[in-house]
């Protein structure tokens, strides 16, 4: 297949770059509405945010899906300190020491932004005896406002409060050497997949052989990304992250297909097929196991939908930390899911 990884390089840096934590989708996916109207494409949101498109296939009494969640990790006000310093909680599960030192943006409800910097509350070695040792955990971290703040007033009068969103910078970056350095490739990477699908097929005008929706997902992080689809579904193949670390098979070179998360194993049958599409036409893959990870196909099930469910995804290392992996994994990534929609 003559995959464009100029588009899908062109939409990462897109996607990316626009903050979309779990509950703060609205820009990530009106920028992917565009996207998709650029080529051709209409979507319709749902009442949760997710964006669908469905495209007619051979034959439209058999419903197959495909997802990737748009939505991210993040943070978001917990409370203004009397220093005028902010307590955060966490959305979804960052590696919190992995945030210590980062730079982010604090986004209010007039939308109102404001840099600052995620810090340790022992952040300077010259003062503070734990300054390396301290634990970095949710409750020993805090946001620095770039701004003159000295209490919690002047936090207050910025219109800075509670339940506000901070936004953490993605450090997104593009090789030369074709990797792709960001946070939230977990699941940005693959929401550009579906992009590059999409437009793979209307580039080279194939019909699916089913009526296919694409579904661009916005509560994955937080655990009911995919519960609220359509009944008529009867399979149902998510792209999302592939593990890479201790005795898994993954690597940031080949796309996962994944026998079982820690909900339960994946369906066997339509897992099988997968398997013989990648084997059939040489891409490189690895069947593995993710121990700590689900995924919309357990939200789906768990709210009592009825398919056959199954999960690939791009190798990704450091998952939910500084994360990468190679336009390799994403190129047989793009090629199992065209293979399934149309062999």
């Amino acid at each position: 297949m003559n995959i464009d990884l100029k588009y899908y390089k062109k939409v990462a840096t897109k996607v990316f770059n626009e903050d979309s934590p779990s509950g703060f989708t609205k820009g990530a996916i009106d920028a992917i509405e565009q996207l998709l109207k650029e080529i051709g494409y209409e979507g319709e949101r749902t009442q949760k945010g997710n964006l669908v498109v469905t495209l007619d296939g051979i034959d439209n009494d058999y419903v197959v899906a495909t997802s990737a969640h748009v939505d991210t990790l993040g943070l978001m006000v917990r409370s203004i300190k009397s220093n005028g310093y902010l307590a955060v909680t966490n959305i979804g599960g960052p590696i919190i020491p992995t945030l210590d030192g980062e730079y982010c943006k604090i986004v209010t409800r007039d939308n109102k932004k404001y840099s600052g910097t995620i810090l340790s509350t022992s952040a300077a070695i010259h003062v503070y005896k734990d300054a390396s040792s301290k634990l970095r955990d949710i409750d020993n971290i805090e946001v620095r406002i770039d701004e003159v703040v000295k209490n919690a007033k002047d936090v207050e009068k910025l219109g800075i409060s509670n339940g506000d969103y901070v936004l953490i910078d993605p450090k997104f970056t593009l090789t030369d050497s074709g990797f792709i350095k960001s946070r939230f490739i977990d699941d940005k990477g693959s929401a550009c997949c579906l992009l590059s699908i999409l437009k793979y097929l209307k580039d080279n005008k194939i019909m699916p052989k089913n009526k296919t929706k694409f579904i661009f997902v916005v509560h994955e992080e937080v655990g009911h990304g995919a519960s609220a689809i359509s009944n008529d579904i009867k399979e149902f193949v998510t792209i999302d992250m592939g593990c890479v670390g201790l005795d898994l098979a993954g690597n940031e070179y080949a796309v996962s297909i994944a026998a079982k998360d820690s909900g339960g194993p994946y369906d066997y049958e339509l897992t099988t097929r997968l398997i013989n599409l990648a084997k059939d036409n040489k891409l490189k893959y690895v069947v593995d196991i993710f121990p700590y990870y689900g995924s919309d196909i357990g939200a789906a099930y768990r709210a009592g939908h009825d398919f056959k469910g199954a999960l690939i995804g791009p190798g990704v290392h450091a998952s939910h930390g500084m994360e990468r992996t190679h336009l390799d994994a994403i190129k047989n990534t793009i090629e199992l899911m065209i293979l399934y929609l149309t062999k």
